[in-house]
């Protein structure tokens, strides 16, 4: 059983308790100082178990290029699929590529396209690390992480926990179960109509990155913070030499 599991199975020893709070702290602070120099970020959040020849794949690496033509650095969850598309689009044209990987018992490869990568033990510090970065977030075709990872990033939003930074679900189709049933939360009442302009919805690469430029360089100053592309030059974006 790993550390998660014996964590979340109940009550523990305070000793216990204490062993994992400093561990969780000291896995954080490391997240912070590999993180501290990639520039304003766009994360991208989408399936590992996508085929290059996907649709969703190829719109991933083009959308990621587009942003990270803007000046954009690039984060994913470091993985296959989806991630590793968006990785690809932004090693395609210059702009930093970064992955948060999580360790798995099953372990999940990380993917050839990374300038910087981060491992991770715990779900949730891996989460503040793909929030905490990125001024605007892609959400593409995914399962249960993917959904939660979206979900946590909307509700973070309409809270006020961070700010109205822009969301795109790029696939119009997939994603239409999911609208039809934030559809009925606003005719139920448990979500207001004004929560449905947090989401644009598009299949149009070229549009969700326009989409979260306007609403995120002017809105949050980024103008004079975003990496010139091709622009890391012989150290890494983490400060360190680059492989």
């Amino acid at each position: 059983m790993g550390e998660d599991r014996w964590f979340l199975a109940g009550p523990r020893s305070r000793r216990h308790e204490l062993r994992t709070v400093v561990r969780t702290a000291t896995e954080m602070v490391r997240g912070f100082r590999r993180l501290h120099f990639v520039g304003p970020c766009v994360t991208v959040f989408g399936s590992a178990r996508v085929s290059t020849d996907d649709w969703s794949y190829v719109t991933a690496q083009a959308v990621a290029a587009r942003l990270g033509e803007r000046g954009f650095s690039i984060m994913t969850g470091g993985g296959p699929g989806i991630m590793e598309a968006a990785n690809r689009g932004a090693r395609d044209v210059g702009a930093a590529s970064i992955g948060c990987t999580i360790r798995l018992p099953a372990e999940q490869r990380s993917n050839p396209y990374l300038d910087l990568e981060v491992e991770f033990e715990r779900f949730f510090v891996r989460k503040v690390m793909l929030v905490k970065y990125s001024f605007g977030f892609v959400v593409m075709k995914g399962g249960f992480g993917t959904g939660d990872e979206m979900f946590e990033a909307l509700t973070l939003i309409q809270t006020g926990k961070i700010a109205d930074f822009p969301l795109v679900l790029m696939g119009e189709r997939y994603w239409q179960g999911l609208l039809d049933q934030v559809d009925a939360m606003v005719v139920e009442g448990t979500i207001s109509r004004g929560d449905l302009d947090l989401l644009l919805v598009t299949d149009d690469p070229a549009l969700a990155a326009e989409h979260i430029v306007s609403r995120s360089i002017e809105e949050f100053g980024l103008r004079g913070r975003l990496r010139p592309i091709r622009a890391l030059g012989e150290r890494g974006i983490d400060g360190g030499q680059r492989p």
